[in-house]
């Protein structure tokens, strides 16, 4: 099973409202059960004694670890240059595209005003393409998501000066 299928896979799961799944091939068994207080647990063995655990404050998008295949998050700027930008993140797993088609314009470039509320971009998951709108109003200072690369449950897209 590929990283992007494994991503899917808990998507649906998380939407679905199941509490407890579990898949097992001759290559990995992963087990994924949400707990009632909102507490989401993986559990992943692939061929080690000892299992792998991860808890998120919210079950709509969870993370799972995977081996080499899964992508690394964007590194952060310095500190002092970020501290006075307020950062908009993935709602949620899935491929972050900037405009809604190949020929369509990006939604918001560099240097862009956006109001809260406006898409900025789109996160496709599970061949549905869901419009991301901004949280905050204010300039856009940075992009940092490459178009049509996976991303991960908050992982920061862009960098908004609010003032």
């Amino acid at each position: 099973m590929k990283a992007k299928e494994i991503q899917d896979l808990i998507d649906f799961i998380a939407k679905s409202g199941l509490n407890k799944v579990n898949i097992e091939t001759e290559e990995f068994k992963i087990s994924v059960k949400r707990d009632p207080d909102q507490k989401v647990k993986y559990v992943k063995d692939s061929g080690s004694a000892t299992p792998v655990q991860h808890h998120a404050p919210a079950p709509a998008a969870p993370q799972i670890s995977q081996a080499p295949a899964a992508p690394a998050p964007a590194a952060p700027a310095p500190a002092s240059e970020e501290s006075k930008y307020i950062t908009i993140k993935a709602p949620m797993i899935g491929t972050f595209y900037r405009s809604s088609s190949p020929e369509s314009p990006v939604f918001v470039n560099i240097g862009d005003e956006v109001k809260k509320g406006q898409v900025i971009c789109i996160i496709e998951a599970m061949k549905l393409f869901n419009e991301i709108e901004s949280e905050v109003s204010g300039k856009i200072v940075k992009v940092l998501v490459d178009n049509a690369s996976p991303v991960e449950f908050d992982q920061p897209l862009f960098l908004v000066d609010p003032s």
